[in-house]
């Protein structure tokens, strides 16, 4: 006998089948890292893995899926199903699009979505958005008049039906793309993986003689929607406002943001933010303004809680079209991190009054930095690494040292990067003094030397932020340090395509996070541990706390 689970579902029953799932996904997720060709998504982990119902709302997500990626996924999967309604689906057909404006924001981040058919119906889908290492295009980042320059922009389509590759598609995708080895290998890497995931979701039906998902995903999204919005119930009703100036790119550009708390619901209006700009990538599309602004309130209030759809409800978003939080096509917008990554910053600026001890300050923000060309030895290669800078201090944790913040990616080891590509890493390590003071401290940020060991010269990348602008502190804390990049010992200050020549260097200093209150009220104790543990010298202990320790063994 075959059942459709209930509003009658016990909590116990409910997170035991919910952490089956989300199990699954992590299963799944694995198996992308196993069998992914490129370094960018095997190493650095920039891809998502997400179960949506048979609707397209997200279900849930793996353990270690960038969250931005989690928020757009069900918005392009409705879009999707706009254009393949589920009656005209059969099984073994492959969903895709890479439009920023319908998907992730840039080009090089495909949208996939499988169909997962059961006793005949589509009970839910298998979804996956992973960036890609080349989508074609001119081969720099930051700079770009319009998103035609950016590379090939695929409408929604499918890139497999009824099982079968559609080979033209696949031509056209080959084509249009520098390596199109590690572009082809990861697409259908990430097809297989929908296959074991597709796989597992049927076992779990037939264990559960379930008919669909459809009552566990009304129970986990309404339980999910219902928590958040009680703790949205529990913060004072008010608006509350914070601006901030970015670097942007040659010209900084400043983020405003009105947050108004009305009930149980979350409104934030981004008036008064720049306009877009037609000559850098640095645009935002709607889609990852709104994913963007989620995860702070995510992060703050519901972080016991897996990702889902419900979670987005009680929080609306409005930014001007127009402007860097809502681009008009064609703008460009491949380097649009550079602007995302600090949306965070923004919301948390507003209502860290109200949100106290949740609340972050600024961080260091992601570096991505990339090499590709041919050289003996190494074919055609193309290889990414994604650093980052401290991340921010909270109201009673200092920040942590260089990790991923806010997109959850992880850094490819240095080994991989020489494996894959003729780069040496003369260093990566800690900058001391590098971190915000305040009763609570930033994370360090990190210098990272990269040289060029081919005969040949090749092409490097590097997308720096906070060069011009320090992350923010908050309640009094420190502002945290500003970046720098030097080519070969010059300081950079503009970021076209770097011409990596034989012996060339690239020296990366990233910056350390911002400190978070009065920093007169930081404990002594914790002062002489960080300079022994290397994150203060001597020297800034005492211009920055009026402590002075006589050597870092002075504890």
């Amino acid at each position: 006998m075959t059942k459709t689970v209930g509003t009658d579902i016990d909590a116990v029953t409910l997170e035991i089948q919910w952490q089956r799932l989300i199990a699954i996904m992590d299963e799944v997720d694995n198996a992308v890292i196993r069998t992914s060709f490129s370094t960018i998504v095997g190493e650095s982990h920039d891809f998502a893995c997400i179960l949506l119902d048979g609707q397209g709302s997200s279900l849930c997500q793996s353990s270690f899926s960038p969250a931005d990626f989690c928020v757009i996924l069900p918005r392009t999967a409705k879009i999707l199903l706009e254009k393949y309604p589920l009656e005209t689906l059969q099984e073994g057909d492959v969903l895709v699009t890479n439009d920023a404006w319908l998907a992730a924001g840039h080009l090089p981040d495909y949208a996939l979505i499988t169909p997962i058919f059961w006793r005949g119906k589509v009970v839910a889908f298998m979804g996956t958005i992973a960036h890609l290492s080349d989508v074609g295009g001119h081969d720099g980042d930051i700079v770009a008049p319009d998103v035609f320059t950016e590379g090939l922009r695929l409408p929604p389509t499918k890139l497999y039906e009824a099982g079968e590759e559609n080979e033209l598609l696949f031509e056209i995708i080959g084509n249009n793309c520098r390596v199109p080895d590690l572009v082809l290998g990861d697409l259908r890497a990430i097809v297989g993986t929908h296959m074991v995931g597709a796989r597992r979701v049927k076992e779990f039906l037939d264990d559960y003689a379930m008919e669909s998902l459809e009552g566990l995903s009304h129970e986990i999204l309404k339980r999910s929607e219902a928590l958040l919005r009680r703790k949205i119930g529990e913060l004072p009703d008010g608006k509350h406002e914070f601006g901030l100036d970015i670097d942007g790119y040659i010209d900084t550009v400043h983020l405003h943001a009105t947050v108004e708390i009305r009930g149980t619901d979350i409104y934030v209006d981004y008036a008064g933010t720049s306009p877009q700009t037609p000559t850098a990538a640095i645009n935002c599309v709607y889609n990852v303004t709104f994913s963007s602004t989620m995860y702070p309130f995510k992060c703050a209030l519901a972080a016991e809680v897996p990702n889902n759809e419900a979670l987005f409800r009680p929080i609306h978003v409005s930014a001007p079209e127009g402007s860097i939080l809502n681009t008009t096509f064609p703008h460009p917008v491949r380097a649009r991190a550079k602007t995302t990554n600090n949306i965070n910053q923004v919301i948390f600026g507003a209502v860290w009054p109200v949100l106290g001890e949740q609340a972050q300050a600024g961080s260091g923000s992601i570096w991505p930095f990339s090499v590709s060309g041919t050289s003996e030895g190494y074919g055609t290669f193309s290889a990414h690494i994604l650093p980052h800078g401290g991340r921010g201090a909270m109201q009673g944790l200092d920040g942590l040292i260089p990790v991923a913040f806010p997109h959850n990616s992880v850094v490819t080891p240095v080994e991989i990067m020489e494996l894959r590509s003729p780069v040496l890493f003369l260093n990566k390590e800690l900058l001391p003094d590098s971190a915000g003071p305040g009763r609570r401290r930033g994370g360090v940020g990190q210098v990272m030397t990269v040289r060029n060991v081919a005969d040949v010269t090749y092409n490097a990348r590097v997308r720096p932020d906070k060069i011009f602008c320090a992350p923010p502190g908050l309640d009094g804390g420190s502002v945290g340090t500003t970046g720098e990049v030097r080519f070969n010992g010059k300081v950079l200050e503009e970021f076209p395509i770097l011409a990596f020549g034989p012996g060339d260097e690239i020296e990366m200093r990233m910056p350390g996070g911002a400190g978070f209150g009065d920093v007169k009220e930081r404990e002594r104790e914790l002062v002489v541990r960080d300079v022994a543990l290397g994150y203060v010298t001597p020297e800034g202990a005492y211009r920055d706390y009026g402590i002075e320790i006589a050597s870092p063994k002075d504890h």
